[in-house]
């Protein structure tokens, strides 16, 4: 993916504003029209009781990537839906979630994702999607 400067900035400035995501310790590292691609870096408190991660920090991943690729064709978003399948025990020292448009509309937004460890980029851990509706008000 071919990163744009100013594309990534927003979504790292949009990103450092939700309390949430600073927590995760989480990072927009490229974003370009229609796709984005996260970093995180594991840590003891997102793990489940097994030493997975926490189903619950895979779904808020996928929405937010969902979420920020299609905030690079409309910047006022809220999700309407969103839907999360685990596919193997999340374990890594970094997660990367890479997410892409996959129909942009006016009215909804159709996005897809996919978390992977940094180190086995093709071993899937998760995939989920999510619907995100363009808002207009102030």
């Amino acid at each position: 993916m071919q990163t744009d400067p100013v594309i990534l900035q927003r979504l790292n400035d949009v990103s450092r504003l939700a309390a949430f995501n600073n927590w995760l310790g989480l990072e927009v590292v490229s974003a370009t029209s229609g796709e984005v691609r996260l970093r995180l870096p594991w840590r003891e408190e997102l793990g489940q009781y097994n030493g997975y991660l926490h189903a619950g920090i895979i779904g808020a991943l996928i929405d937010t990537a969902c979420g920020f690729a299609a905030a690079t064709l409309s910047e006022r978003l809220l999700a309407s839906q969103y839907a999360v399948r685990c596919l193997r025990p999340a374990v890594a020292d970094t997660f990367i979630v890479s997410a892409k448009v996959v129909k942009p509309g006016r009215q909804q937004i159709f996005a897809a994702a996919q978390i992977s460890a940094l180190d086995a980029p093709n071993r899937l851990l998760a995939v989920g999607d999510a619907i995100l509706v363009p808002i207009n008000e102030p």
